[in-house]
């Protein structure tokens, strides 16, 4: 079954690659990463005041902001269609599970590029994030980059912010197993996602069940210091990673995941 398994994960990287899901997963933190290189750059006399942990903070507030609250979800909606459409517009589900592999180690496969190309995803934005940073330290000596360090600190947050992303992705995976159109599953994705957006911002004490208000909490619950007035000195950065938003997506995208094992059960090879 490993075999089969690794044969399949394979197969999804090459069949994957010229997709909209794939060149997102790259194209995505770079281009938002360089906006936010290229603002600093420009605007660099602004921010040589600030001291090097605010500075910091302030590079990377904006772009795990816009990742987390405003992009996050619209792209997990796009991979978990993009993994499985290239099935349904070849109409291969048929040939593809008359393989000498099991339906399992197929669907698995599926399913870890999928989780793969989210974590790849969110680690370019943390590696951008970090090079954009020092380049711009390099580049302009009075951006006082070089005199703090939160590798470790963003880190966390992006490790935080992928596990809780993953109820997400198993929903739409599962959506997009069932129906081979795009509309269907990127119309109750945008729906989950304002509705996330609105029940997180009319701060609902329950948010924490819907998985498209997970991106958000999860972003809201980093750099809270930012809305509050702070006492003089360096600001404590630190990540309580298993909160109740987290523990939540993990436990649904584990149910997900079987649901959808069961619809790839259903799938005819006749």
């Amino acid at each position: 079954m490993m075999k089969g398994y690794i044969l399949s994960v394979r197969s999804e990287f090459y069949k994957s690659r010229k997709t909209l899901g794939f060149w997102c997963s790259i194209i995505l933190p770079f281009l938002i990463c360089l906006l936010m290189f290229v603002a600093f750059l420009t605007h660099s006399e602004k921010m040589a005041k600030l001291p090097a942990q605010i500075l910091w903070v302030s590079y990377a507030n904006v772009i795990f902001g816009v990742m987390g609250k405003l992009l996050l979800p619209i792209y997990i909606i796009i991979i978990g269609y993009s993994v499985n459409s290239i099935e349904h517009r070849a109409d291969t589900w048929k040939s593809l599970f008359s393989l000498p592999i099991s339906k399992w180690a197929v669907y698995a496969a599926k399913y870890t590029y999928a989780v793969f190309l989210v974590f790849m995803c969110l680690m370019l934005f943390y590696l951008f994030t970090i090079g954009g940073g020092n380049l711009l330290g390099a580049l302009k000596p009075e951006l006082k980059f070089f005199e703090f360090h939160m590798e470790g600190f963003l880190a966390l947050i992006y490790l935080k912010l992928f596990l809780a992303s993953l109820g997400i992705l198993s929903v739409q995976f599962l959506l997009s197993l069932i129906w081979a159109d795009f509309i269907k599953p990127m119309g109750i994705g945008f729906l989950g996602t304002i509705t996330g957006w609105i029940l997180v911002g009319f701060n609902w004490e329950y948010s924490y069940w819907i998985p498209y208000a997970h991106p958000v909490l999860t972003t809201n619950s980093i750099f809270t210091f930012n809305k509050k007035p702070v006492a003089p000195g360096p600001l404590v950065l630190s990540v309580d990673m298993f909160t109740k938003e987290v523990f939540v997506s993990l436990a649904l995208a584990a149910v997900f995941f079987i649901l959808g094992f069961f619809v790839v059960q259903k799938k005819s090879v006749k």
